[in-house]
């Protein structure tokens, strides 16, 4: 789950072993679990939740294991999770914005900062790397759900800051304020969204050598073996891997 980018598509080709794919739906659950605790259990009702409903779908996490998730929100005295976020380096000086979903910032926090320092990273301040990114709303829809002409009405009509036109999908860039909103407004015209998050995404991109991307490749691999880490962003250019 590190954000759609590079990243994701390089993890997808991977592929992954049943142990892996457990724990990704277990870093589903416990988004599912939260956005159903902090509002209306009715996804309709609960774009956050709705949300994260469709991503754990779109990652075939079964019925069962979604609604487990939604009642284990109505179990008092559960854990209390928080969205934090961690900023650092990698080799090479490679910037990177982590989200957590955690109930032991202490944990998160030494776990994190232990994968970056043995692998020739570090662990920034709040702020060190967010100002090399841009934090907003990602939604992408099937060239076959709809024309070009009516995709790009509807996402300015709604709001959005721009709609692409990408090889297999249309991409509409909101502001992080206006993603729900936005989203909600497009779901009454369009039956099914193929993703839709909200990233950090780098205003500029940083070319490497196929060594550092390696490293690179292992830092992101270790990092999101770790329980409470839910997302990682990267400015670094992935795309030939």
């Amino acid at each position: 789950m590190a954000g759609h980018s590079h990243w994701a598509g390089i993890k997808h080709k991977k592929g992954r072993a049943d142990k892996e794919r457990s724990k990704i739906f277990s870093k589903l659950s416990r988004e599912i679990t939260v956005a159903a605790k902090l509002g209306d259990k009715d996804p309709d009702m609960n774009p956050r939740l709705r949300t994260a409903i469709q991503a754990a779908k779109q990652s075939n996490m079964p019925k069962e294991n979604i609604s487990r998730a939604i009642s284990k929100s109505e179990i008092s005295g559960d854990k209390n999770y928080e969205s934090l976020r961690y900023e650092g380096y990698g080799p090479s000086n490679v910037a990177l914005i982590i989200e957590t979903l955690t109930d032991n910032k202490n944990r998160s926090a030494s776990s994190i900062r232990t994968v970056l320092q043995k692998n020739g990273g570090r662990l920034g301040e709040l702020g060190s790397t967010a100002h090399l990114f841009s934090n907003t709303g990602v939604i992408h829809i099937s060239k076959d759900k709809i024309k070009e002409e009516e995709i790009f009405e509807i996402a300015i009509n709604a709001g959005a800051k721009d709609c692409i036109n990408l090889s297999d999908v249309f991409e509409i860039i909101t502001e992080k304020e206006d993603f729900y909103k936005i989203k909600t407004e497009l779901e009454k015209k369009i039956d099914k969204i193929n993703y839709s998050s909200i990233e950090w995404r780098p205003l500029s991109y940083v070319d490497l050598s196929d060594y550092i991307r390696e490293q690179i490749i292992e830092v992101l691999t270790a990092l999101e073996e770790l329980d409470d880490v839910q997302n990682i962003f990267t400015n670094a250019n992935l795309k030939n891997l």
